[in-house]
């Protein structure tokens, strides 16, 4: 379910697959250059919610995405869910 907003906006309701997965909407996909193959950060705060940020725009240290590997191998999860 896709709402008109102002250029540059986006808004859905997306649901969660069995296995944890979300799609993307098309309109948010091209709005940002989203391709598959893309590698997108997923940052998370209980209070704050979810956000996805695109790496190649990302201003962060670059071994932010390799802590962030670490992690989750860690925790014993992979990219499947």
């Amino acid at each position: 379910m896709a709402l008109q907003f102002p250029k540059g906006k986006f808004l859905s309701i997306v649901k969660v697959g069995e296995k944890g997965q979300i799609v993307i909407p098309k309109g948010a996909r091209e709005l940002f250059g989203i391709r598959p193959g893309d590698s997108l950060l997923l940052m998370a705060d209980k209070k704050r919610g979810i956000a996805l940020v695109a790496a190649d725009e990302l201003s962060a240290p670059a071994g932010l995405f390799e802590l962030a590997k670490q992690a989750e191998d860690e925790n014993g999860k992979d990219s499947d869910g």
